[in-house]
């Protein structure tokens, strides 16, 4: 039995991010999953509204099943702090720097981790930005810092396209960010209450793991677990473990890499409130490990707090 069986529980997913509809599908996978495990669960769509509502239903406990602004940057959390209405996930602190990259990447370095060479822009340069202004030059990546699900991330290999990209990049929240393009595996790891389950590769059909490889069944080849040397394998996980508590992270998060081929694991960002959908990739290294989807949706209720 579940630390909040005969207790309320609201999923909270949706909001009004521009990853609204992966959060749709992932709250309906975890509330279809607790229910399985006997849990007394209302599904919430988060508005602004959202007080209101929770006070409405008499709610004891909050899954977050939300994706990108509003949802898993600290503003939802804070929310929750202030009602006292434990929730999953991450507090306030580390979703709020896990979901900003300019500031994540700083973490990382601070930490000892490995970070591609990246620059940040404030989003009014993002016209003015050339390849000139890159020590690394191009092919490079641009990306926003304050997105998820790899939404407005483009590989740049022409300098006459950088500008475009980044005036793409600009349209999101956050600096823009460019990178270093470094060729390697694709190597996301789940971390669960501090501890690094285990990486997975991702070979996607599209030239990187963009949002349409993400969420499109079929589309990306997963290998668990991954091909490659178990020396590299250590190193990652062991990176994962580092970046999860440095940033102070709580309950589940993916911590996503590119492994070069000498090993060196590069990261790329923590996700603090990841996909929990069919073509996700946590549940997908929880059922390697035996962990059926009902029963992690149901360890991470468990560790539901409040945590300011």
């Amino acid at each position: 039995m579940g630390k909040w069986t005969g207790k309320k529980v609201a999923v909270l997913y949706g909001g009004r991010s521009s990853e609204r509809e992966v959060s749709l599908r992932t709250g309906a996978a975890c509330a279809d999953a607790l229910r399985a495990k006997g849990h007394d669960v209302a599904l919430v769509d988060v508005d602004t509204e959202l007080a209101a509502r929770l006070r409405e239903l008499r709610i004891d406990v909050a899954f977050v099943a939300l994706h990108g602004r509003w949802g898993e940057d600290g503003c939802v959390q804070g929310l929750l702090e202030c009602m006292e209405i434990p929730y999953t996930g991450s507090g306030v602190t580390a979703s709020a720097m896990g979901m900003d990259k300019t500031v994540s990447k700083a973490i990382f370095k601070a930490l000892g981790l490995d970070v591609i060479e990246y620059r940040a822009f404030p989003p009014e340069r993002a016209a003015e930005i050339r390849a000139a202004d890159l020590p690394f030059g191009v092919p490079c990546v641009v990306k926003p810092a304050g997105e998820g699900s790899s939404v407005g991330v483009q590989i740049v290999k022409d300098a006459a396209r950088l500008v475009e990209a980044c005036r793409e990049a600009a349209r999101y929240k956050g600096d823009v960010i460019v990178e270093r393009y470094v060729k390697g595996t694709e190597v996301n790891v789940a971390v669960l209450d501090g501890k690094a389950l285990g990486a997975i590769e991702i070979a996607p059909a599209n030239e990187f793991y963009d949002y349409a490889a993400k969420y499109t069944a079929g589309t990306t080849k997963y290998y668990y677990p991954a091909r490659i040397p178990e020396a590299h394998v250590a190193r990652v996980m062991a990176a994962a473990g580092v970046a999860h508590r440095g940033l102070g992270c709580s309950g589940v998060s993916r911590v996503d890499f590119i492994v070069a081929a000498d090993g060196t694991p590069f990261i790329l960002e923590v996700n603090t409130l990841p996909g929990m959908t069919a073509t996700s990739l946590v549940p997908k290294i929880a059922a390697g490990l035996g962990l059926a989807f009902p029963d992690l949706c149901e360890r991470i209720l468990d560790g539901a707090a409040l945590k300011a």
